[in-house]
C-alpha cells in the first residue's frame, strides 16, 4: 500500500477516535452538569428541612414556656412562700410528642420528638448585681466577701471576688466618662471593660478560666436587680457563703429539714438552728427570678433553650431573657 493510501486509511480512522473522545468528553460534562444539579437540589430540600425542623422546635420550646409562665402564676395565688415541694419545682423528663406543629409528618418521625425541661429557682444562686451598690456606683463589700466565701467553698481563689467587682467599677467608670459626649469615640487601642451580664462574661475577667466558670454556673447567676436568696432552695454552698456565720453543720440541718418541710418566714431558720441571734438580712422565702431550661429533639436536631422569668407581686410574668443553644 502506498503512503497516499496509508494516510487516507488512517484519516478516517483518526477523526472516528477525536469524534468518539469528543462523545465521552460531552457525556462526562453532562454527568457531572446533571449530578450538580441534583446536588444542589439535595442541598437545598435538607436546609429546607433543617429550617423546618428549627421552626418546629422553637414553636415546641415557646409553648412550653408558655406553660411554665402559667404554672408560676398559679404558684403565685396559691402560695407566696417558694419552696421545692411545690409543682414547678419538678422536673419534666424525657417525654415524647405524638402530635406537634406538623401533623402530616409520618408517624416515625412524630414519635422521634422528645421535649423535657426544668424550673430552677434563680434566687438560689448568688447574684453577682449585688457585688455594685448601685446607688454609690461603689462595691459592696459584704456581696464582696460573701462571693468570696464562696470561691473558698468550692476551692477556687477567693481573691477572684476583688477581680471580678473591678472589673465592674472599672466599667460603670468607663461608662460614666463616656455620658453626656456622644461625639466622643472610644480608644480602639485598648480592650474596653465590659460590664458583668452574663455568667459566661467572667472570662474577661483576669484569673477566670473556662473550668473555673463552668464549676460556678450552678452556683452564681446575673439577675437585673439587686435580690435575696431563697432559704428553702439555696444549695449549702450559696447559704454559707450568704450567711457568713452559718457552718457546714448548721447548712446540713437546714438542707435535712427541707426534705421534711420548709420555712415558712426566713426567722424560722433560727427556730430550728436554735440560733436567735443568726443575722438573716439577706435570707427570704419568696422568689421573683426563675431560670427556665428546655430542650427538645427532634430526628437529627435538638435545640436547648434557657430562659429567665420574673414574676411580679401582683402575679405577672414577663420574660427577661432567652438564650438557644
Amino acid at each position: 500500500m502506498t503512503g497516499d493510501a496509508m494516510r487516507r486509511f488512517r484519516s478516517p480512522v483518526r477523526q472516528r477516535g477525536v469524534a468518539v473522545i469528543t462523545a465521552l468528553l460531552l457525556t462526562t460534562l453532562a454527568i457531572t452538569i446533571v449530578a450538580s444539579l441534583f446536588w444542589q437540589q439535595q442541598v437545598q430540600v435538607r436546609s429546607i428541612e433543617n429550617q423546618r425542623l428549627q421552626l418546629q422546635k422553637q414553636w415546641i420550646l415557646r409553648g412550653a414556656l408558655d406553660w411554665t409562665r402559667l404554672i408560676l402564676r398559679e404558684d403565685a395565688r396559691i402560695s407566696r412562700v417558694d419552696h421545692l415541694g411545690e409543682p414547678w419545682a419538678v422536673s419534666l423528663a424525657e417525654t415524647r410528642l405524638d402530635q406537634y406543629v406538623d401533623n402530616a409528618s409520618a408517624e416515625a418521625e412524630a414519635s422521634d420528638a422528645v421535649l423535657s425541661g426544668s424550673i430552677v429557682d434563680a434566687q438560689s444562686l448568688l447574684n453577682l448585681h449585688n457585688l455594685m451598690d448601685e446607688t454609690k456606683g461603689t462595691p459592696d463589700p459584704v456581696e464582696v466577701k460573701a462571693f468570696g466565701n464562696l470561691l473558698s467553698n468550692l476551692q477556687l481563689n477567693p481573691s477572684l471576688a476583688q477581680s471580678t467587682v473591678n472589673l465592674m467599677v472599672a466599667a460603670v467608670r468607663k461608662k460614666e466618662s463616656t455620658q453626656g459626649t456622644p461625639a466622643a469615640m472610644p480608644d480602639q487601642s485598648q480592650s474596653q471593660p465590659l460590664g458583668i451580664n452574663h455568667v459566661d462574661d467572667l472570662l474577661a475577667v483576669p484569673g477566670f478560666t473556662p473550668e473555673i466558670v463552668e464549676k460556678l454556673r450552678e452556683f452564681v447567676i446575673v439577675l437585673p436587680a439587686k435580690t435575696k436568696i431563697n432559704v428553702n432552695t439555696a444549695p449549702a454552698e450559696v447559704l454559707m457563703a450568704k450567711i457568713d456565720t452559718l457552718t457546714s453543720s448548721d447548712a446540713a440541718a437546714i438542707l435535712a429539714y427541707r426534705q421534711r418541710s420548709y420555712f415558712n418566714t426566713a426567722a424560722n431558720v433560727k427556730e430550728v438552728l436554735q440560733r436567735p441571734n443568726l443575722e438573716l438580712g439577706a435570707a427570704d422565702v419568696q422568689t421573683n427570678y426563675f431560670l427556665v431550661n428546655g430542650n427538645v429533639r427532634m430526628n437529627r436536631a435538638a435545640l436547648q433553650m434557657q430562659t429567665l422569668i420574673r414574676r411580679t407581686n401582683d402575679r405577672k410574668t414577663e420574660i427577661i431573657w432567652i438564650r438557644e443553644y
